[in-house]
């Protein structure tokens, strides 16, 4: 019973250390080190359900710790958005365990011993394979917690965060054989000085390249405006004229701080502002940015009706007097030359808060499942395509991306293949109140700026707004809760990481790796003397 207690207390600590290393925390240096415990408990188990026993008691702490706030919890919420938080506690630590799960099946194939090593490659492969269904939500990529320690995250141009999840795992292992060595009684060097090589190289190359890095000349100055409206109150009826006020009068003063590019958050009106039904608004807008001479990229539901039905698409949903229709959270770019408006319709949907997983495959959950706020049945947006300007006879090309879509590494990059100058993150975090939200997801901001090397901008509706350099560097940045203007210059640059051109490398090569060990588990199970003739199988060391 002390031995299970004693389990339990380290796996529930090494949780808690590594949600520490999370933003708003600022204990960056707390994830290598934070497995160490668990690593001491996985090692004593033997069998694959053990082990995921007590994974999942670890990895429900660190979800606590880290995603707490996804209930939202505030005084307005909505119920449902509650449960979904909930239930989000008890999911994510589960698929966790895909991670211990193929460490166990290692173990079958090369022991205790070497097995260990192949978790890194497993833990980026888990978080890659994270991405990729209905219910993908890699908020907790291990390399986003090292935003705050601007030197080590400068490799990401190389590696990206997927790469530094990599290396942190890596430095954990080798950190708790030197534990587990000094516990027998012999503690070897080569493992504290591999750490040690290991973390400096990357820190050292980090200090070289921002003291080395070279700000770009072509610049755009931009206004960030945060109107602090309350996000439950604006979907009600009633206000639209006074919110619209709110956004020109913020711009205006934008204009007047020389302002030449304007972004407005996401969903800045609540309204499908093309349907024909707003074309008063709709003229403010544009005398707006007609009369001042500016550019303006601003959040906004997008909504296109289908009288044909031959001509609509699979995905249309009808509307109670039976006509087809589909719906997008948006960004509207308004020129000052034309009345032609760009649009890009967000591609990666919030689960359950924008769209129902699987509802395309089973259409009743989507009467089950609802907001009060009505937003949680959006179409998914099928271009990928950049906000292209022009400014003083120079094309200037924006990569938009609609809150959560920022967090995902290589769906980023493809705006930079794409010739994106720099990235601008429309988002409205005030659903969750003052809480770790807001600061985490501006946080992973960092790590997209310096895997591309381009600036980043984030326009939220409660904040946090801010511009972040491409070294990672923020730059400005608003309060939460606040209205608040921001305008400051914003830089155009080209630059070609190897990141930006080739991010799904590190996601491959660990996704090979687990296809590679399941083979040779079934070649194990099947013809277990084929590879004990290669392999020096240590089950009991």
């Amino acid at each position: 019973m002390k031995v299970i207690k004693k389990d339990w207390l380290l796996a529930v600590f090494s949780g808690v250390i590594l949600g520490l290393s999370y933003p708003p925390f600022p204990f960056p240096f707390l994830s290598f080190t934070a497995l160490v415990p668990f690593f001491i408990v996985i090692e004593k188990r033997e069998s694959i359900s053990s082990i995921n026993r007590i994974s999942y008691i670890m990895f429900f702490s660190f979800t606590i710790v880290t995603l707490y706030w996804v209930g939202s919890w505030t005084a307005e919420a909505d119920p449902f958005l509650m449960i979904s938080g909930v239930a989000l506690m008890f999911v994510n630590p589960f698929l966790y365990l895909i991670i211990t799960t193929m460490y166990g099946l290692a173990r079958k194939v090369f022991g205790k011993k070497y097995s260990i090593y192949f978790i890194p490659l497993f833990w980026s492969a888990f978080e890659f394979l994270y991405g990729l269904t209905d219910l993908r939500f890699p908020w907790l990529i291990l390399g986003n917690s090292q935003a705050f320690f601007i030197q080590f995250i400068q490799i990401a141009e190389i590696i990206g965060a997927t790469g530094l999840t990599i290396v942190i795992v890596f430095i954990n292992i080798l950190l708790y054989h030197a534990y587990r060595s000094y516990r027998e009684g012999k503690l070897k060097y080569s493992f504290l000085i591999a750490a040690i090589i290991i973390f400096s190289s990357i820190f050292i190359y980090g200090v070289i390249r921002i003291e080395g890095f070279e700000a770009n000349s072509d610049t755009v100055k931009v206004g960030i405006v945060q109107p602090n409206i309350n996000p439950w109150d604006k979907w009600s009826e009633g206000n639209l004229n006074d919110q619209l006020d709110i956004y020109l009068e913020q711009s205006t003063e934008a204009v007047e701080k020389g302002a030449r590019l304007i972004f407005w958050p996401e969903s800045a009106l609540p309204v499908y502002l093309l349907s024909g039904n707003y074309d008063p608004e709709l003229s403010r807008i544009y005398s707006f940015v007609q009369t001042n001479n500016v550019h303006l990229i601003t959040g906004m539901p997008d909504i296109n009706f289908f009288y044909n039905e031959e001509t609509k698409p699979a995905d249309a949903k009808k509307t109670q007097s039976g006509i087809s229709y589909t719906s997008y959270n948006s960004i509207y770019y308004f020129s000052p030359s034309t009345n032609d408006i760009q649009k890009y319709r967000k591609n990666l949907l919030v689960p359950f808060g924008e769209h129902v997983p699987f509802v395309e495959q089973l259409p009743f959950l989507g009467d089950w499942i609802k907001w009060q706020v009505g937003i949680s049945s959006w179409n998914k947006g099928k271009e990928q395509n950049v906000i292209e300007m022009m400014e003083n006879n120079s094309p200037v090309n924006v990569g938009t991306v609609i809150c959560i879509e920022s967090i995902y590494p290589d769906y980023v990059a493809k705006f930079i293949q794409s010739g994106a100058n720099f990235i601008a993150v429309v988002t409205n975090d005030s659903w969750y109140g003052y809480s770790s939200g807001p600061f985490q997801h501006k946080e992973i901001g960092v790590l997209r700026a310096v895997e591309n090397r381009r600036n980043v901008i984030r326009c939220a509706n409660g904040g946090i707004s801010c511009i972040i350099d491409a070294t990672g560097k923020t730059k400005v940045q608003s309060q939460l809760f606040t209205k608040t203007t921001l305008v400051d210059f914003v830089e155009l640059r080209n630059d070609v990481t190897f990141y930006s051109q080739y991010p799904l490398v590190i996601p491959y090569l660990s996704l090979i790796s687990v296809l590679l060990m399941l083979v040779l588990f079934l070649i194990n199970k099947l013809f277990p003397n084929v590879l004990a003739r290669f392999i020096n199988h240590e089950k009991n060391n």
